[in-house]
């Protein structure tokens, strides 16, 4: 059984002017007692110096490879939480020039699975000008997820803050799990073990949802399910309603 992907993987689909995403394959997430399917998406967006931008990197291909360089040379790669750093390594022996940011947590995090990201600097300390505003969403005792808003096209790249799993494909097991998490299509929302993280940060984590609120995105790219483009508002509304109360 496997999770739904988004063919044509592995090649660059078009959002809007200056800014992309990339499907890639399934991962298989660890919890111990099982493993747990999950697609995979990177964001890619063309700076105004012609510098490429890539969020939360999936495992490079040639084609995809050949196609990045079309659009300019890499310049910034971003591990936005802990849990989406796997292949920034093999990205940054690719473009050595490139800048490394790394969310709170991640390099700690990659040294104990035996990752030195030691060269990489801190996410928050990043400036993109107006390009690409950025804040940390805080509360949570688990993921400090960097979120990130794309100027030019109004849109708002989250990680796993929303999660919209298409689930068709899926075991009745894996179902059942991905019901229980809460986040599954078409009512994706914020993962219950994610939402339970805030338990102690609530007001920290209204502050910073107010924050992306004020940006008025129109579009929301996330890594796991389909994007959002048009309809971020009820999207977030929906996804965030334990912080809508």
């Amino acid at each position: 059984m496997e999770v739904k992907k988004y063919s044509p993987l592995n090649s660059l689909k078009k959002i809007a002017d200056n800014l992309w995403i990339v499907d890639g394959e399934e991962v298989q997430m660890d919890f111990k007692l099982f493993k747990v399917p999950f697609s995979t998406r990177m964001t890619v967006i063309r700076l105004k110096n012609g510098g490429i931008w890539v969020h939360s990197p999936i495992k490079p291909s040639d084609n995809l490879l050949f196609e990045i360089k079309q659009l300019g040379e890499v310049k910034h790669l971003i591990a936005p939480n802990v849990l989406h750093y796997s292949y920034i390594n093999e990205w940054h022996e690719l473009f050595p020039e490139a800048e490394v940011w790394l969310a709170r947590g991640v390099q700690k995090r990659a040294r104990k699975s035996g990752m030195n990201l030691d060269y990489g600097h801190e996410l928050e300390k990043a400036n993109w000008n107006e390009e690409i505003l950025f804040t940390t969403f805080e509360g949570s005792f688990y993921v400090k997820e960097v979120v990130f808003f794309h100027t030019e096209s109004s849109t708002l790249i989250l990680t796993d803050l929303i999660e919209n799993i298409e689930t068709e494909k899926l075991s009745l097991f894996e179902k059942l799990l991905f019901k229980i998490g809460d986040n599954h299509h078409p009512n994706g929302k914020t993962p219950r073990d994610l939402r339970m993280s805030f338990l102690f940060g609530k007001k920290q984590a209204l502050r910073s949802y107010h924050k992306i609120k004020k940006w008025e995105p129109k579009n929301i790219i996330i890594s796991h399910g389909p994007c959002i483009v048009g309809q971020a508002k009820e999207m977030l509304k929906q996804a965030f309603f334990w912080l809508e109360k």
